[in-house]
């Protein structure tokens, strides 16, 4: 809980404040005291950032951020109200009926009234991580199965490990702080879909300055916590490598869940803004760790890398699934489907050489596509259909992880099925090439959608792991 502070006290700015810089005039201009009223710190946060990022000033931490609240705002309170990143709360705190912030309020309530795949139940993407003791660091925890919002505390094994010359495990433990502070706060700038905040994040955690004014670094409170020069001897130190690299993987896992949490359903709202912010990742990533060694900036890259793929990908894949959507539900295009695949010679020798599949395999993928296309399926039973599909498959090996994922690839390979049936279709000029050729794309990246998370759950990894790789 915050500072006391009976009464009133915290209605108005504090008397002693500190001089009317920009932030503090911010502050003043937008919020104000009242009693029974609450604020979520996150919130807060938030709002200072969009202001860092219109006035083009280089926000403080959130620790540091506080701090000023607290200046400003005599004996304002926090209180634990709800779960979640927005647990915490400023008591006695509002916006002024006057700020633009209330708009700004309403307009995510909106968007997430209309979203609604925002939960951030057991959304826990950074835990404590074991294995830092005496002056040795072991290795980082290994997460289990399918349980991808939690970095696991068991040790995946022990490796013992000089510190370097100048660095304290306190410095190793402030750098472990810092860094889960810091995915904390990405993770709730995404929620609230201010993706253009990640930006401003980094630049925050990496101390990126255009001026490097050191006279500016002494003043911030990140820098007090940890030194930039203890950070950039981290930034090379093998056991943070690996640490930051399973943080990365289980955040960005956790932030795909989060903004598309079925690949099938509709979110045309956000698909543009999603791919949007994806194409921007790696130029804001590797701007913000301008001075910082290659060997982290190396590691990063890769995991944002994997993240920008899975995030546009996955946005295609739904822009394809709400296209097929449309085919599948229109009788005459069913029809027209089913009089041309009956046309199909698929006991052709070549058809067999072009798809490289068995012919049990062929013959069991004809006869279930077109019962699927007679009963009218919708998209959702078609899902189910190639994912019994890939199950049937990976049978043999579901007790193998070794085994899986190279026969996962020979399978992706063997996939060309649709592929024989277009060429097909194509010689012949058949009216239903169209909507084959929209279907068979659609079924190519479900099917990879598909093995890659069976890949991943084989190897208690999660799916954005698997993809750096």
């Amino acid at each position: 809980a915050g500072g006391g502070g009976g009464g009133q006290s915290y209605s108005s700015p504090n008397s002693r404040a500190p001089p009317a810089t920009p932030q503090v005039q911010w502050l003043c201009d937008n919020y104000e005291g009242a009693e029974g009223v609450s604020l979520p710190r996150c919130t807060l946060y938030y709002h200072y950032l969009l202001h860092c990022q219109e006035q083009k000033l280089e926000p403080v931490n959130a620790a540091s951020f506080g701090k000023l609240i607290r200046s400003v705002f005599m004996g304002l309170r926090t209180r634990r109200l709800g779960t979640g990143n927005s647990k915490y709360h400023y008591y006695g705190l509002r916006i002024k009926s006057g700020s633009p912030l209330l708009r700004l309020m309403d307009e995510q309530q909106h968007m997430a009234m209309r979203q609604q795949p925002f939960s951030q139940k057991n959304v826990k993407p950074v835990q404590k991580s074991q294995g830092i003791t005496n002056g040795t660091v072991g290795g980082i925890g290994q997460q289990q199965g399918s349980t991808l919002c939690d970095i696991s505390a068991q040790v995946q094994q022990y490796q013992q490990f000089l510190l370097p010359d100048g660095i304290l495990l306190e410095h190793l433990k402030a750098f472990q702080t810092l860094y889960r502070e810091h995915c904390e706060a990405i993770l709730d700038v995404m929620v609230n879909l201010q993706f253009t905040l990640v930006e401003t994040l980094w630049k925050s955690f990496w101390r990126f300055s255009q001026s490097n004014d050191a006279e500016s670094l002494n003043h911030n409170e990140s820098e007090k916590r940890l030194p930039k020069s203890c950070l950039v001897v981290l930034c090379k130190f093998e056991p943070v490598l690996r640490w930051t690299r399973e943080c990365d993987n289980l955040l960005y896992q956790t932030l795909v869940e989060i903004l598309i949490p079925d690949v099938l359903r509709p979110i045309p709202a956000l698909t543009q803004a999603i791919r949007n912010f994806a194409k921007s990742l790696e130029n804001w990533l590797t701007g913000a760790m301008m001075n910082i060694p290659e060997e982290m900036v190396r590691i990063k890259v890769v995991c944002i890398g994997s993240f920008s793929q899975t995030l546009r990908r996955y946005t295609s894949l739904n822009h394809l699934a709400q296209a097929a959507r449309a085919v599948l539900q229109n009788s005459a295009q069913i029809n027209q489907m089913l009089s041309d695949l009956n046309r199909v010679d698929f006991n052709n020798e070549q058809a067999s050489w072009v798809c490289q599949c068995e012919d049990r395999l062929i013959q069991r993928l004809e006869q279930d596509f077109k019962a699927t296309l007679q009963q009218q399926n919708s998209l959702e039973q078609w899902a189910t259909w190639l994912d019994s599909v890939v199950s049937q498959v990976l049978k043999p090996y579901e007790h193998n992880p070794m085994a899986l994922p190279k026969a996962a690839k020979v399978f992706l390979l063997n996939w060309s099925f649709y592929s024989m049936v277009i060429r097909d279709l194509t010689l012949r000029s058949a009216a239903s090439f169209g909507s084959f050729h929209l279907i068979r794309l659609l079924y190519d990246e479900y099917m990879y959608y598909l093995i890659e998370h069976r890949v991943a759950q084989a190897r208690g990894e999660t799916p954005i792991a698997v993809m750096a790789e």
